[in-house]
């Protein structure tokens, strides 16, 4: 009985895929995205490229010395006096979960990895770190547990704790959070079947106060080129810069940049930047086939330091460490 269960499994497999060749569909690639990270500079977070002086990438998964690393991504940075501190996932091979990685470099070169500061029983990733009222705050991504969590630092920069749901009940992803007005706002892509393509927008007086959606959300609505967050919301001479990866036809191929040109209480309208994508694959390296994430930061007039990510495509094999 189950030898003839299997066989039946088997012959429906084949069938399947027999019916898909027909449509002329074909089967799934079998690459996955190895990422690892870098440091770009730029006369502003729309000229940003590789600096000459900073080999790329900077981290990778190889530094990862506390668990087993597939990949390392979504980098956040903080200054603090001379030493930049570098939050991003690193995806824990043993349990096939995203944890919120460490590491510190006083040159932007030399980076050394610290540990794993954050890990719960579920995926974390896009660990949004900023300062506020003294304190360091993280709005990591949760959206399997259809949340939006505050974490505060108790010993900055190596422990952290939960103090407040921001807002429950959507497939929140990448969750951008940023100060303008007096007000807190946050970008967040809901999409609920990660479609990547829809653009929330939501305020409140209060960081642990009531969130409210916006008149003119969902800001994005059916379009993956320009939903989901790619980074910190930046503020420049042109006024505020929104940041969205480009999903389409698949998760992670470049970045791209919009201009907050109105943003109050009842209103909201932006426009693309001229020389969109502002990131994108080089075609060779660890950065060959795409990016999807930037966090800038002014570090004196005209002169931007940013932390990017970037991928190959690699065998299920490399990605797990056997090849």
């Amino acid at each position: 009985m189950i030898g003839s269960s299997l066989a039946r499994a088997a012959r429906n497999r084949l069938a399947g895929y027999a019916r898909r060749l027909l449509r002329g569909a074909t089967p799934p690639p079998r690459n996955k995205h190895l990422w690892s990270i870098g440091i770009y500079t730029g006369a502003s977070p729309l000229t940003l490229a590789a600096d000459p002086t900073i080999p790329c990438p900077v981290l990778t998964r190889e530094q990862v010395t506390d668990v087993p690393a597939s990949f390392v991504a979504d980098p956040f940075l903080v200054r603090a006096g001379g030493t930049w501190q570098m939050f991003f996932e690193v995806l824990n091979r043993r349990n096939g979960r995203g944890e919120i990685g460490l590491a510190t470099s006083d040159d932007l070169v030399h980076w050394h990895y610290r540990q794993i500061v954050l890990a719960e029983p579920f995926h974390l990733s896009y660990p949004h770190v900023f300062e506020w009222e003294g304190d360091h705050w993280m709005i990591p991504e949760t959206h399997k547990t259809r949340t939006v969590r505050l974490y505060r630092a108790t010993h900055y920069p190596l422990e952290w704790r939960l103090v407040h749901t921001l807002m429950s009940g959507e497939r929140f992803a990448d969750s951008t959070l940023f100060r303008h007005a007096d007000r807190w706002w946050l970008f967040t892509e809901t999409s609920p079947v990660m479609k990547h393509d829809t653009l929330r927008l939501y305020s409140a007086d209060d960081l642990t106060g009531r969130w409210t959606e916006h008149p003119s959300s969902p800001i994005v609505a059916g379009n993956a080129h320009t939903a989901r967050p790619a980074g910190r919301v930046v503020a420049t001479s042109r006024g505020l810069l929104r940041f969205a990866q480009d999903c389409a036809p698949r998760y992670g191929l470049s970045v791209n940049a919009f201009e907050i040109t109105q943003l109050t209480a009842d209103t909201y309208e932006e426009r693309p930047v001229a020389d969109n994508p502002i990131l994108r694959a080089s075609g060779a390296g660890w950065n060959a086939a795409g990016m999807h994430h930037l966090d800038a930061h002014e570090v004196a007039s005209g002169r931007w330091v940013a932390a990017v990510d970037g991928w190959f495509a690699a065998t299920s094999a490399q990605v797990r460490g056997e090849a």
